[in-house]
């Protein structure tokens, strides 16, 4: 069955940090790019970070120097290591391929960045 999900979120102040991680199922994970998008109120989904099967890295440029996108293959989980949050991070967060599918989108989790 494939499955994408996310957990690790929270409630933190401004300047905190917080690591989601997303647990995928295998056949998700054997494919290539995976990906961590966030929504937040009133806005489209954006894609944050991006790694590849290879371990390169890519992120927008709001969290470039700030957040950290890993993967371990062996647990088959990516990890957002979030650092120096913001205000403007409040968001649910959401893993994905890459190429986002539609149908793999999860329940996602919440990040609340409040004093």
């Amino acid at each position: 069955q494939v499955q994408l999900v996310e957990s690790g979120g929270g409630l933190v102040q401004p300047g905190g940090p917080l690591r989601p991680s997303c647990a995928a199922s295998a056949l998700i994970f054997s494919l290539n790019a995976m990906g961590w998008y966030r929504q937040a109120p009133g806005k489209q989904r954006e894609l944050v970070a991006l790694i590849t099967n290879g371990g390169n890295t890519n992120y927008a440029d709001s969290v470039k120097g700030r957040f950290t996108i890993s993967r371990d293959n062996a647990k088959r989980t990516v990890y957002l290591q979030m650092n120096s949050l913001k205000p403007d991070d409040t968001a649910v967060y959401y893993c994905n391929l890459g190429t986002p599918i539609p149908a793999y989108w999860g329940q996602g989790t919440q990040v609340t960045v409040s004093s």
